[in-house]
């Protein structure tokens, strides 16, 4: 994971006890758990509401683009 060992995740897990606190941790956790599930939420409302309509008629391509297709 990102390269990190056992001995650096617990360096910077002390660091982060030694700021925050033992009892803000917690707090600290619930909220970013929080925002990464409204994150989630989010982006997933966003890939519903962007859904192709099929039933609209399709435009041809037009000739000249397939003409100079053909000369090349």
């Amino acid at each position: 994971m990102f390269g990190l060992g056992a001995t650096e995740l617990l360096i910077i897990f002390a660091i982060i006890l030694v700021l925050f606190g033992a009892s803000r941790i917690p707090q600290i956790a619930s909220a970013l758990g929080k925002s990464i599930k409204e994150f989630k939420k989010s982006t997933e409302e966003d890939d519903t509401s962007t859904v192709v309509d099929d039933s609209a008629p399709k435009k041809k391509a037009s000739k000249k683009k397939s003409k100079t297709k053909s000369k090349a």
